[in-house]
């Protein structure tokens, strides 16, 4: 009789604490066809499938939480990014390579463990109009659309407008082979806790008609990692400083992104950005951006600098499905050769046009 007692307040107990949870499948599929001149030493043209991304990333995910009481939530994201144009894994190869992440939450923040979003990626949300698109920011630093960290903790709470967040990795790249994605920095060795570790910090303000954004992140290297991080001693330093006025149906968006890479040479670089969203109609949206880029580096190729200009205009069918094309410019100096496009090339000291008219479909 006892037993059986033990055994009901048991399954009575488990019933008070099981609380309502919530599954979600979500992604993005978006591609579509591309033209590049210049893409060669001698000037060639280039036209066909995007692969590394569209208007957005493509990607599917698994999104849960459960409510247990008191406040205080569980959650969980599994987010894998992939190719249209092929079927491949983005992000290094992982099946998750997005987010793969586990946490709690509660009126005083969230707490996060697992591989997850950096900081200098939510200070750029708000502030960059164009987001990690074709033509984008990210062609200049290939880190900007990848700022995650593997075998990471992380912070995030939100008071009255304003977003303290922070992450602290203790080994920030797990993957490998070499790609913007996957470094092969998977942490310390014996003898050494600084390898591979990265921290980032953020402070934010959100509000209906303006907002600004502040972030910290560092990323140091460790022995065996893909160069030029590739000894503990070397960090690779990202800041920036955004914000953004919302004017009825327009929205302004600017900032400045400092990288500082010390290893056994210096280099710095410097990204200025402004750019405007312009709602003609609840379907029909515009886009454009300006950026300017400028490097510094230990042999003075002060030349080594580019401008790019990006207009978009974007037409929703649906809240699901939407047509886009973008066009870029790039305005290259005589040493520099950065491509209009993410995970292009263009030959040295020309300029280069991009044009891509591509599908979304989210579900």
């Amino acid at each position: 009789m006892k037993m059986r007692w033990s055994a009901a307040l048991l399954a009575a107990a488990t019933g008070l604490a099981h609380g309502q949870s919530t599954v979600t499948l979500y992604g993005i599929v978006d591609t579509g066809l591309s033209y590049y001149n210049h893409a060669t030493a001698k000037g060639g043209s280039t036209i066909g499938m995007a692969s590394l991304t569209g208007r957005l990333p493509s990607r599917w995910g698994l999104r849960g939480s459960e409510d247990i009481g008191n406040g205080f939530k569980t959650f969980f994201v599994l987010e894998n990014g992939f190719q249209p144009s092929n079927g491949m894994l983005n992000y290094g190869g992982r099946l998750f390579g997005i987010q793969a992440n586990v946490g709690i939450s509660s009126d005083y923040g969230a707490i996060t463990l697992g591989r997850q979003l950096g900081m200098t990626m939510y200070a750029l949300m708000n502030a960059d109009v164009i987001g990690p698109s074709i033509h984008s920011l990210s062609v200049f630093d290939s880190y900007l659309p990848n700022a995650r960290s593997d075998n990471a903790i992380g912070y995030m709470g939100k008071f009255h407008g304003f977003t303290i967040g922070g992450t602290y990795s203790f080994g920030r790249d797990a993957a490998g082979p070499a790609g913007p994605g996957a470094t092969n920095c998977p942490g310390q060795v014996p003898g050494n806790m600084l390898a591979c570790r990265q921290y980032t910090a953020l402070l934010a303000y959100d509000g209906a008609s303006f907002g600004f954004a502040a972030s910290y992140d560092v990323l140091r290297g460790g022995t065996g990692a893909t160069a030029p991080l590739n000894s503990s001693a070397y960090t690779d330093t990202h800041n920036v400083v955004d914000g953004y006025v919302v004017f009825g149906s327009a929205k302004i968006g600017f900032g400045w992104i400092r990288n500082n890479l010390a290893t056994a040479t210096h280099l710095q670089t410097d990204i200025f950005f402004a750019g405007a969203t312009y709602y003609a109609t609840p379907a029909l949206f515009f886009d454009a951006q300006g950026v300017r880029y400028l490097q510094r580096s230990a042999d003075s190729k002060k030349d080594a600098n580019s401008t790019l200009l990006v207009g978009r205009a974007n037409y929703l069918f649906s809240k699901r499905t939407m047509v886009y094309t973008s066009v870029g410019y790039m305005f290259n100096s005589a040493q520099a050769a950065n491509a209009v496009a993410a995970g292009g090339s263009v030959g040295v000291g020309m300029n280069q046009l991009g044009v891509m008219v591509g599908l979304q479909q989210k579900f």
